[in-house]
Order: structure tokens, then sequence, then C-alpha cells
């Protein structure tokens, strides 16, 4: 089957890195260009020596090559709904990043622009091509726990926003600035908004939407950042599963010049551990496990070098099959829009300070 022939749009996100040897290397790729919003983006692009031109302007890219099929949308979470309007208006396929918007408004517009368009949209959830959480639905769906009772996971990071900006910036990863709570001087938009994986984790498990949901944010272990870096979030599925998250940037990071290992301080950059508690027994996954972990370069600091599976190829050939075969994607945009509900619930109760619940019963 003839190759897709795809782009990049900016480069400002932390995932952007991730694809540049999935584009390269897929067969089922012709990767033709990329865009970078900065002369930094582009510098640090170009040290890759990827033999692919990057553009400053979009739409030199575009004029460039008219024969551009889809894009990997790698901006920040503002710059989605202008960018969706222009691919929707040439007939370009997208690969949003993980969240395409949190204003409801904006996403409706979004959903009707992909549709009205007939293009494909996939939303970029990586977690899901990850062999471990794989393994984890198989052994949930085939019944080996009985009913799930209860789900416990952990999503914590460093933070990027020393390298990448714009997601320590509440107007361009939330949308506007919305203080955490009346007498809060942070805002929406830290690591709640940068980790939406485990709100689609129990979806896909339970097979059940969100029925309420209690959040706090914890005090920052990053003074030099306005939005929020630690918080705790605990509730119920409609199906009655018990369910506690931690999604938070507690994990310190080295701000090096270039982004790349030696990131972490100690003892690594991510922790995705997921525990399944059901009627016939408890199943713990550890999703990043396999790594290796040496002191050295760059800075002889501790240094893990992941040896996982690249989560990346498995995502971007559902992509190109959906575009090829008009399927539609897995995770697409009406069936993403209850996980950003729910995040959007987990600000009200941290603003709030109390349960919200999610598409509540009509009183009689």
């Amino acid at each position: 089957m003839k190759a897709v022939k795809i782009a990049m749009l900016s480069l400002t996100h932390g995932h952007t890195r991730k694809y540049y040897q999935t584009l390269r290397d897929n067969p089922k790729f012709e990767w033709l260009a990329v865009h970078a919003e900065t002369e930094r983006e582009k510098e640090i692009f170009m040290m890759g020596n990827w033999g692919i031109p990057c553009y400053m302007d979009e739409q030199e890219m575009y004029d460039a090559h008219p024969d551009i099929e889809a894009v990997v949308m790698a901006s920040a979470n503002n710059k989605h709904l202008s960018q969706f309007r222009e691919c929707a208006r040439r007939g370009i396929h997208i690969l949003s990043m993980k969240i395409p918007t949190f204003n409801m408004d904006q996403y409706s517009e979004i959903e009707r622009l992909v549709e009205d368009s007939g293009i494909v949209c996939q939303v970029e959830l990586e977690m899901h091509y990850n062999p471990v959480v794989t393994r984890l639905y198989q052994l949930v769906s085939q019944g080996d726990l009985g009913q799930v009772e209860s789900v416990n996971a952990t999503n914590i990071t460093l933070s990027p926003v020393w390298a990448f900006p714009w997601q320590g910036s509440p107007e361009e990863s939330y949308g506007k600035r919305v203080p955490l709570r009346p007498d809060d001087k942070r805002f929406r938009g830290g690591s709640l908004a940068d980790h939406p994986h485990v709100f689609d984790l129990i979806r896909w498990m339970t097979g059940s939407e969100f029925d309420y949901v209690y959040a706090e944010a914890g005090p920052n272990i990053r003074p030099d950042i306005e939005v929020e870096d630690t918080l705790l979030i605990n509730g119920k599925m409609k199906n009655g599963t018990s369910f506690l998250f931690d999604p938070s940037w507690s994990r310190l990071e080295e701000r090096l010049e270039v982004p790349g290992p030696g990131w972490e301080i100690y003892p690594k950059r991510m922790e995705v551990n997921v525990t399944v508690s059901g009627e016939k027994g408890v199943l713990f996954a550890d999703c990043f496990g396999p790594n290796v972990y040496h002191n050295g370069v760059p800075n002889d600091r501790y240094t893990v070098q992941y040896t996982y599976f690249d989560e990346w190829i498995g995502m971007m050939d559902e992509f190109e099959e959906c575009i090829r075969t008009g399927k539609t994607p897995k995770i697409n945009l009406k069936w993403h829009r209850k996980t950003i509900e729910a995040m959007n619930a987990c600000y009200e109760s941290m603003a709030q300070g109390k349960i919200v619940h999610l598409n509540p019963e009509p009183l009689d």
C-alpha cells in the first residue's frame, strides 16, 4: 500500500522527539517536512541530522509540500483549534497530541470539523500500545481477576515546563487563567493537564464511565511554576469500580540544555504503575519496568536508559491503517471527550473542595 505522506506541526510538545525515528524508519509513512515555531526548536531538530526540511511558517510548509496527507500535531493545546481548522480545510488527517482542548465548546467545533471534512483524527495516547498495558487489558477482559473492584494507578513524571514552557502557561495549556481555588495563587494547566492516560485506561479496562471524582492539589515542589505539579484523585465509575490516581510531576528533573537521557535526578523520570483488584485476585503492572540504570554522562548523575517497547510504532501503524481503510481510531475524538470531561471535573473538584458528579441522573 502507498506510504502516507506526513509532516509535523510545531515541535513544542515533550513527545515530539519520539516520532522522529518512527517516521523515518516506518515504511508505511513518507516523512516530508516539519514546522518549528521558534529558532531554538529548529536548532534542536537540526542537531539530529534527519535530512527533513524544517519550516518556520506553517503555510510555507504546506505550499512547499501540497501532497501532505497527514500531520502529527505537536503544538501547545491552545493552538489546536486553529490548526484543526486549517487541516480540515485542506483535507489533512490529524494525529493530535493528548489534549485536543479543555474548552468543551471548542471541542465540539473540532468534532464537527473532523466529521464534516471526513478526515481521520486520532488522539495520541501511546500508553494503550504499551505491551504491558495490552497484557493487562487481556487479563482483565478474559476474567482472570473476576469483577474489577478497584484500580490504583500512578502516572508520575518529571516536569516538562523548563524544556517546553507552554506546559507551565495556563493560557497555553489549559486555555485561560483559572485559579485552582479562589485563595490559591496557582492555575489550572499543570500535571493533571499532562496526564490523561490513567483516565483513559480505567475506562477501557472497566467498560464504564466516571460517576464522580474528588481531587486535591498538594503543595508544589517547584516554587518557580504557576500551575499544579502534585495532586491526588479518587472516585468511582458508574459500574461501582473505585479508583485512586496520582498524575503528578513528582519526579525531579535535571534541567539539561537539550532534553534527553539524564533528565532524571532520582530514581527515574516516570512511574506508570497500575494495580487492579478484583474478586479473584490482584494484578500489579509496572509499565516502564525494564530499564538500564547507570551513573555517568551527561553530568555524572544517576541516569536511566529506557529499554521498553516503542509504543509509537503500534500507534502510528493504527493511524496509517485508519487513513488507508477509513476505520475509526481506537482513541477518537468522540470517545476521548469523556476523559476530558472527567479531567475538567477534577479541576472543578479542586476549586469547590468537594465531590463532583459527571452527568448525574436527573431527579424525579
